[in-house]
């Protein structure tokens, strides 16, 4: 995708973003720039991880809402502010309205996890729990915007947010000089809108790619036909970037000046995810670690040195320990067989004793005498392995058949 210098004047500038910077100091946290060793081999090139997860509030929604809510008039901010979120721009909304002496309201759907509800009263927002999906809840916010006179804080639809999410584009260029390549997620688009506002004004040959999830792919639709198209029932488990249509004012942002924008799996995702737990020793959410997951689909596509940026790390805990397990069995470590042996005693100690010998970890057990498919004798189990990848499925795979034990599946 092609951009011009005529397209970096626009709604945001970058004397915008850095007016936010400015706003910002002493405010938001200039997050931390680590290494990754194991992603740079993979890429050929330095890849570093931009540590939005660390942020106040734990990730980058903080900039934009503060930027927002600083730049109302004394009328308005006497009127307070509303938003509408499942988690990252509620909490963002709440401290910075905190912060600037802001009453605010936030329209949370019912089914938000109880530690998101919970971080967003105490950061002193007061909490409605509205609706099931976020749509009901952000229809519920605008009418109580209407019905009251409080402002609406949109988490990416508006200058002064995409300007603040934007410095976070400056702290790239100011903690990786040498980059070549900056990988973000979209969801609505304004932090991949203001990051590519600051780094194309300054550094016009640096690539930005803009990640996404397959399920909830609104950009690439948009861009063919050259306007925000809404994607129906988006479904991902990355509610960070889970967003059916893309905002008026990033969409164009986006346009001119983002590269390229990739799709990636929800196999991907967990994988990365559980690459940034282990490797990089970082809590991140399924949307933070949307770039990782690009690099690892297609090291090879990306010149470096490589900036990817983890937006955030709010996950739900009961989510993170699903997503885990998602990601070990993406990866070949988790492994399901079913097979049968005769019904007499130590029969199933007999069959433990052959995975022991090949060191996988037996996770679940399930035995079944009863099953009308049986012969008199037999019994049938699953048997639920942990195992060390691919390679060592197959040797547990081998290893039961040469037992013996016929492997249905």
């Amino acid at each position: 995708m092609s951009y011009s210098t005529a397209a970096l004047v626009g709604p945001v500038t970058l004397d915008d973003v850095r007016g936010a910077q400015k706003m910002l100091a002493g405010v938001a946290r200039v997050t931390a720039m680590e290494g990754s060793r194991h992603l740079s081999r993979l890429v050929g090139a330095p890849v570093h991880l931009k540590c939005e997860n660390l942020q106040r509030t734990g990730s980058f929604k903080l900039r934009g809402a503060y930027v927002r809510i600083a730049g109302l008039l004394p009328e308005q901010r006497a009127a307070g502010v509303v938003a509408a979120s499942a988690g990252n721009h509620a909490q963002g909304v709440a401290l910075a309205s905190s912060l600037l002496g802001v009453h605010s309201t936030v329209f949370m759907p019912k089914g938000a996890p109880l530690p998101k509800i919970s971080a967003t009263r105490d950061y002193g927002a007061e909490v409605r729990l509205h609706g099931q999906v976020v749509d009901e809840t952000l229809a519920a916010a605008q009418e109580y915007a209407e019905r009251t006179g409080a402002v609406f804080i949109h988490p990416f639809d508006h200058p002064d947010v995409i300007a603040g999410q934007g410095t976070v584009g400056l702290e790239i260029l100011e903690q990786c000089p040498e980059v070549r390549t900056v990988v973000v997620g979209i969801g609505g688009g304004g932090l991949a809108a203001g990051i590519a506002v600051a780094v194309k004004a300054l550094r016009p040959d640096v690539r930005i790619v803009g990640v996404q999830a397959e399920g909830a792919a609104a950009y690439p639709p948009s861009l063919a036909a050259g306007r925000p198209v809404a994607v129906e029932n988006p479904a991902t488990m990355a509610d960070g970037i889970r967003v059916g249509r893309p905002g008026d004012v990033p969409f164009g942002i986006v346009g001119d000046l983002v590269d390229e924008v990739r799709t990636v799996s929800e196999d991907e995702l967990s994988t990365a995810l559980l690459l940034c737990l282990e490797r990089a020793k970082l809590v991140v959410e399924p949307a933070g670690a949307s770039p990782v997951a690009a690099l690892l689909s297609e090291p090879g596509a990306f010149e470096g040195p490589v900036v990817t940026v983890l937006s955030g790390g709010n996950v739900d805990p009961v989510l993170m320990q699903g997503v885990l397990r998602h990601g070990m069995a993406a990866q070949g470590r988790y492994l399901a067989v079913r097979l049968r042996l005769t019904d007499r005693p130590g029969a199933l100690a007999t069959l433990l004793g052959v995975l022991s010998v090949i060191d996988a970890n037996v996770l679940d057990v399930s035995h079944v005498r009863t099953d009308p498919r049986l012969g008199l004798t037999e019994a049938e189990v699953e048997l639920h392995l942990e195992t060390k990848g691919p390679e060592h499925c197959a040797e547990v795979d081998r290893a039961l058949r040469e037992a013996g034990y016929p492997v249905i599946a």
